[in-house]
This record gives C-alpha cells, structure tokens and sequence, in this order.
C-alpha cells in the first residue's frame, strides 16, 4: 500500500483537535515527545511524527482514528518501542497512538486460565499480578513489551517452544478499524469456530488493520517443579544437532536457547556467569514432579554428551535459573554496551526444526565467505535464529557485506521451507520477501484485505506490505 496522501493540517489546529478528545494534557506536538516516538530499538532510521496522543478509552482511539481517516492522516499505535524491525517506527508522520494510559488489568478469571487487559499493560507488569493467583502468559519476548505491541507483532520469545506465540495464546479481541469502527472478535470459549477468524488476522498485522483495545489471553500455571540447565559444545554445528535431538525425542523443553561462544563470553562479563566459553544451550525443563524432571533431565544430558558436550549443569536453583534467563533477555543490550558506538544489522528468520542444524551451519560459512563476524541468538528449539553484526558507523563496505549476509540469510531459509522473519515481524526490513515467501497472488489478497479494512491507507504505511 503507497503511503496516506493528506491534506496538511497545521500543527496548531491539530493539536488542538486531538486535544479536544483526550484532554489538554494527553496530547502534544512538542518535538521532544516526537523524537521519544520516531524510532524503536531497530536500526532503522527515525522518522518525527506531527503529534503524539495518550488516550485512555476505547471511545478516544475510535474518535481518533475517525478523525484521522477523514483527514486521510497517518496513524501509528505505540506500546512500549521494544520492537526490532523499524515496526512502529511513523514512516510517514501522522498521529502516534501511545497506549500508555490504556494498562489496565480489566478481569481475571483464574478458573478458566483467562485475563482480560488493555493494550498498553507491560508484559512483566501483568505476570507479577497473575503470579498471585499462580498463572502467567506464557509468550516471552524478553523485553518488557507491551500486550499490545506483542499482539501487533505476534511475539514470541524463549518459551514459545512449549506455549506457542502470541498468537497461540489470544482468544478474544475488541479492535478499532481505520473509520473508528469498533468490532470484537473471538471469544472466551477456547474452542472456536464461529465465522472466520479475524482475530487471528489481527494477531500479527503489526497496526496496519486496525488497533487492539482490549485482548483476552489464555494463561498457563506457573510450574512447581523445574531445572534449568546449560550445556557447552565444540561448535554450533553440535549444538543445533542437539536442538534437533531433543526436540524430535519428545522430551518437551520449556525453553531452548541456541548462543555462541562470543555472547556467552559477554554474559560472563556482564552477569557475573562462568559459563563455558562455547556454543551453549540454555534450556529449561518442567513437570508434575521433580521424579519426572529428573527423568528428562537424564535423557537430555546423555543426548548433549553423544554430541560432545563440554560442560553440562543443570539442577540451577531459583535465583541462579532466574539469573540466566535475565541474562539472556537482556543480552542484546549487553552486545550494545559491548560494542559501544558501533552500528548494527539485525535479522530473525526460522525453519523447519529438522533444517535447523543445515541453517545454523550454512550461515556460518556465508559469514566467513564474506569475511563478517556474527553473532548467532537463536529460540532454537522452534527452529528461530537471530543473527547481529556490529560495524563502525562510518564503514560503508562492511555495512554492504551485512545486508548481502542477512539477504542470503533469508533466502536460504526460505530455501529450507522456512520464513523470512520468525518473531521480529515484517516492518521495514522484510517486506520485499512476502512475494518470495507467498507467491504475489497470495500478497494481493493480503492487499485487497488492506484496501477492505482500511481503504485510505492511514494506519501504519509502509509496512508490511511490499
């Protein structure tokens, strides 16, 4: 879809209009509060919206969005920035959405594993009150995004080997449309099959068919009974093939986390870990009982030393597997410090998990073709790898090298049956993919879906689709 084609509005009058609907104080133009909302934590270049507004009910988006749409003037909903593909980013101005004030907790029914919430609630926010009644939402992107922004962008994270995405884990949905139209979808029955799912259509269309206002989410218990445990190996060749191993012997990890040998040795020095510096598998194991942990426990190690497993621990106790996981959420902050003042490129894509071990090694040597040192992040027990190069800014031959790097990245995975971005969503970086991955027939039925629910092209342009 081309970008909104819109009359100007001067920044006074516009103000002025947004601040009759959410309130002298809930709307702005200063250019201090543009600049917070012209970039996420992608390397995209930002881009200044014309104003930011701070609604607090689903009547202001709708009044919002209706106004928006008759002046043919972009809108972008905001969470919390943590995306990392440029999603959120107001390519072509507008209005920001921030839904900030929107983060309450609206219901929770414990007896269905239900919670009923606003888009803007943090993630790590609402699981410390569902830890009160022993439930958690299981998806987990690492940082603390918003519900909202993970419903946008159908996040996954580190447990999704076990729980499924975002989308896995969403039932019902009240959705602002382009016009102001409020519609809801789905239901809290957990068996669904009424009309065509448009919730899950919404699940992952980054705001470009409409803004979530409040979401249903199916809850987990939280596990009694768990190990977490590390294992170091010689190589990431040997590391992936034991992501294959324990994925295809049912063992039913609740996390399965690839890192190679310069992220751990980074995790030492930030975290205070003394990890073997290697490839490493940060996994996590749960059940009825520590007899059936322990059973698991037993097979996954003897497959981890079939592979040559260097070091192997498990048995972490809470603070110390709390400790990891924090680590690990918070290692792609850790390489930014490490890499101060350098540049970065960033990419996600995932494949079958029987391709993995061949995606995780064929990367390797385009890297080494191309004369680049990765680093290699992956959810690898769903077949998820993220790879970053860090460069000097002013390196424009490197810089070309890493987007040949990350296009032949994508490539192969398709190539291996697999998708040009597994969590990261399609934003700004990926688009060109869609026809490769879908085939154009399929992307002009994502289009004529685009031109259905939102016909001016104002909400989230230059996204998505190619």
């Amino acid at each position: 879809m081309s970008t909104p084609s819109h009359a100007p509005v001067h920044p006074h009058r516009l103000l002025q209009d947004l601040q009759a609907i959410v309130g002298p104080e809930h709307a702005t133009t200063a250019e201090a509060h543009r600049s917070q909302h012209s970039r996420d934590q992608s390397s995209h270049p930002p881009h200044l919206p014309d104003a930011v507004v701070w609604p607090e009910s689903t009547e202001q988006v709708s009044a919002i969005l209706r106004y928006a749409n008759e002046r043919r003037i972009p809108v972008v909903g905001w969470g919390a920035g943590t995306s990392i593909e440029g999603n959120p980013i107001p390519v072509a101005g507008g209005i920001v959405v921030d839904f900030r004030r929107m983060d309450r907790i609206l219901a929770i029914h414990p007896e269905d594993f239900q919670v009923t919430v606003q888009p803007g609630i943090l993630y790590k926010d609402m699981n410390r009150v569902l830890a009160r009644h022993g439930l958690f939402f299981p998806p987990d992107p690492g940082a603390n995004a918003s519900i909202g922004g993970m419903i946008a962008n159908n996040a996954a994270g580190i447990r999704t080997v076990k729980y499924g995405a975002t989308r896995d884990n969403v039932l019902r949905l009240e959705v602002v449309l382009a016009d102001g139209q409020v519609i809801r979808t789905g239901s809290r029955a957990v068996k669904q099959s009424a009309g065509y799912d448009l919730t899950h259509l919404v699940v992952g269309s980054e705001g470009t068919l409409g803004l979530v206002t409040e979401a249903t989410l199916k809850l987990a218990p939280l596990p009694e009974h768990f190990s977490a445990v590390t294992a170091a190996f010689p190589t990431l060749e040997a590391a992936s093939q034991a992501v294959f191993e324990i994925i295809g012997s049912n063992l039913g990890p609740a996390a399965l986390e690839l890192l190679d040998a310069q992220s751990v040795a980074i995790l030492n020095q930030e975290a205070h870990f003394d990890l073997a510096v290697a490839p490493n598998l940060f996994m996590e194991f749960n059940g009825p009982s520590p007899a059936a942990v322990q059973e698991v426990l037993v097979m996954a190690q003897a497959i981890c030393q079939e592979l040559g497993c260097m070091d192997y621990r498990e048995g972490l106790g809470r603070e110390a597997r709390n400790r990891l996981w924090r680590a690990r959420h918070h290692l792609f902050e850790a390489l930014v410090r490490h890499y101060a003042g350098m540049s970065y490129l960033l990419t996600d894509v995932a494949v079958p998990i029987a391709h993995y071990p061949r995606l995780v090694a064929q990367a390797q040597e385009m890297a080494r073709e191309l004369g680049l040192e990765v680093s290699y992040i992956g959810h690898a027990g769903d077949g998820n790898l993220h790879t970053a190069v860090f460069f000097p800014p002013d390196d424009r031959e490197t810089r070309r090298r890493v987007e040949q790097f990350d296009d032949r990245l994508v490539h192969l995975a398709l190539a291996l049956d697999g998708t040009c971005t597994g969590e990261h969503g399609v934003g700004m970086g990926k688009a060109q993919y869609l026809p490769l991955e879908y085939g154009p027939a399929t992307v002009e039925v994502m289009r004529q879906i685009k031109r259905l629910l939102d016909p001016n092209g104002i909400l989230n342009p230059g996204k998505v689709l190619p």
